[in-house]
């Protein structure tokens, strides 16, 4: 198992923002955690990626505990955070965003060639190379902050509401490129608050209300089941 998350609760200021969330993500697997806004799904990974404390609970990454782990100490491991709202340095070109993403990487021919596998994964990287990242597309800028936690050679690649923000056209590409990446070993776990793209490409899902786990099952059990068409999807 990539990652076990073992009955996790956390709180901002004594109000409990997760009471009880236990997940999996099977190594080579898609696993999208699903919900509405304010339910605890970026919390859950924040506290994954080591960004939140945590009050109790157990995170086992790769066979190893890491939730006593500071975070820089938790990336070499494998683990990567995309988190919502890119995040990107604005004033420091495409390449300059992608070298940072590598800065658990000594070798800087590695680091080289790690860029090139992003400009031939996104080609519009590419032709931005030296533009600053800031005056880019929202999409683009998506790319690049995918890009960039790719540079760190993850074994799971978390990505907090990839789509936000961003033209259709290019969710469509986003989404493409999880499945592709996805397909090159590198699980993934997938915070969206679109329910139909996120269930529509994961293996499995689960679904956060509240700050805890109230359904879970295979992508398109989910995405087919009564409850979450009424609850989510209104129809």
């Amino acid at each position: 198992m990539m990652l076990e998350v073992s009955h996790l609760k956390v709180s901002y200021d004594r109000v409990l923002a997760l009471s009880d969330v236990s997940i999996q993500v099977p190594q080579g697997q898609i696993v999208a955690l699903v919900g509405g806004n304010g339910n605890g799904k970026s919390t859950t990974l924040r506290a994954i990626a080591g960004l939140n404390g945590v009050d109790a609970g157990q995170i086992v990454f790769d066979g190893q505990p890491i939730h006593r782990k500071a975070a820089h100490q938790r990336v070499p491991l494998g683990l990567s955070l995309v988190p919502e709202g890119r995040r990107l340095f604005p004033r420091l070109s495409v390449r300059r965003n992608l070298e940072l993403g590598a800065f658990t990487r000594k070798d800087p021919h590695e680091v080289a060639a790690g860029i090139d596998e992003m400009f031939a994964l996104f080609p519009i990287l590419k032709e931005r190379e030296a533009q600053q990242a800031g005056t880019m597309s929202g999409g683009e800028q998506q790319m690049l902050a995918i890009a960039r936690g790719l540079m760190a050679r993850p074994k799971l690649l978390m990505l907090d509401e990839p789509s936000w923000g961003i033209a259709p056209k290019f969710v469509a590409r986003v989404l493409e490129v999880i499945q592709q990446i996805n397909q090159q070993g590198v699980s993934v776990l997938l915070v969206e608050q679109n329910l139909q793209k996120a269930l529509g490409i994961a293996h499995y899902g689960y679904v956060i209300q509240t700050g805890r786990i109230v359904m879970e099952g295979t992508g398109q059990a989910l995405l087919h089941d009564d409850r979450i068409k009424k609850a989510y999807l209104g129809l």
